[in-house]
């Protein structure tokens, strides 16, 4: 008897698979060397507060809360006759993804800027996702795990649901959404990387937010910059060399006396 894998498990766990293996990818780049593509010195990884491996223990923290709540909605939405949904046409697919795409950077876009403004949550819950003030790939998703509910998995239960999307089709999306966020938090601006050309929501643009001077711009995520934009929180940068190798984001907002104090 052959040994069937349904979507509603695949779409659970691939995404975590999908995780690992692209940010160990960026690991990997890291070991070869990547000190002209870096948005920061190595040197800098020091201002981080936590080790690399509170990182990897909380990741996994949030992604066990994700299994459980992906498990729980497949358990309540699921057909008891065990019937596959069928994939309708590409063009409809096409459609779903851009909606999803839409309902989660709206989502998460409001709960972080909350996240921001509320004192009592930042201090308390997101402050723990900017311990890491110079970002790297399996860091993307250190947060606290009510941060992790709120954002990540509430957020893309909605995009699930209101999209319409079957489980066969969130495969994919959770697939791409997750290197999407990991891609923003790789630290690297790589020549060549398709995703910069589709998005101008980048490891670029979410370094920004990272630092000190950027924490009330740039909330938007994972994937476009309109709501930035829209209410006045988006901060523009240039992309600049750094003469001991590199780059940097520089915000041109940023005036002669914080960026003093920056450099």
């Amino acid at each position: 008897m052959a040994f069937a894998v349904s979507d509603e498990l695949l779409g659970t766990f691939v995404p975590i698979a999908v995780y690992w293996l692209y940010s160990g990818l960026y690991v990997v780049l890291d070991v070869l060397g990547m000190d002209d593509y870096r948005l920061h010195p190595k040197g800098e990884e020091a201002r981080n507060i936590v080790s690399k491996w509170t990182v990897v223990r909380g990741v996994l923290v949030q992604q066990a809360f994700q299994i459980a709540v992906s498990l729980l909605l497949f358990t309540v939405l699921g057909d008891d006759n065990g019937t596959v949904r069928k994939q309708p046409s590409a063009l409809v697919i096409a459609l779903q993804f851009i909606i999803a795409m839409f309902v989660m950077d709206t989502w998460q876009y409001f709960m972080h800027r909350y996240m921001h403004i509320n004192k009592f949550l930042y201090k308390h819950v997101h402050s723990k996702h900017h311990t890491l003030v110079v970002p790297y790939a399996f860091g993307a998703l250190y947060n606290h795990p009510l941060e992790g509910l709120i954002l990540d998995t509430i957020g893309g239960a909605l995009s699930f649901l209101i999209s319409g999307m079957t489980p066969r089709t969130g495969i994919f999306f959770f697939s791409f959404a997750t290197i999407k966020t990991v891609d923003d938090h790789c630290g690297l601006w790589l020549p060549g990387n398709i995703l910069h050309v589709f998005f101008s929501n980048n490891s670029a643009y979410h370094d920004i937010h990272h630092q000190p001077y950027g924490n009330k711009y740039n909330f938007s995520q994972p994937f476009f910059v309109m709501w930035d934009k829209i209410l006045g929180t988006y901060m523009p940068y240039t992309l600049q060399t750094r003469k001991e190798g590199g780059f940097e984001a520089r915000p041109v907002k940023l005036n002669q006396a914080q960026q003093t104090k920056a450099d």
